[in-house]
C-alpha cells in the first residue's frame, strides 16, 4: 500500500503507528495510517487482517486525564 521512500512499516511491525497517515477524522475518533492501520482515539487499532489491539495508553496519561 505505501508508496512512500522508504517506505512506511508494515501493519504487522511493532512500529505500526510510526506510518503516515492517509486520512484523520478527530471528530470521529479515528485516522487511517498508509499501511492500513485505522488508530483510534483511545489508542486501540483495527489492522487490515481484521486483528483488534486493544488500547494501550499509558496509566500514567489515563490518570492525569481523569482527574483533570
Amino acid at each position: 500500500m505505501c508508496q512512500h521512500q522508504p517506505a512506511c512499516p508494515t501493519a504487522d511491525s511493532a512500529d505500526r503507528e510510526a506510518a503516515r497517515l492517509v486520512a484523520h477524522h478527530p471528530e470521529q475518533g479515528w485516522s487511517l495510517l498508509c499501511n492500513g492501520v485505522l488508530l483510534f482515539e483511545d489508542t486501540g487499532e483495527l489492522l487490515p487482517d481484521g486483528q483488534i489491539i486493544a488500547p494501550h495508553r499509558p496509566l500514567s496519561a489515563t490518570k492525569v486525564a481523569t482527574a483533570a
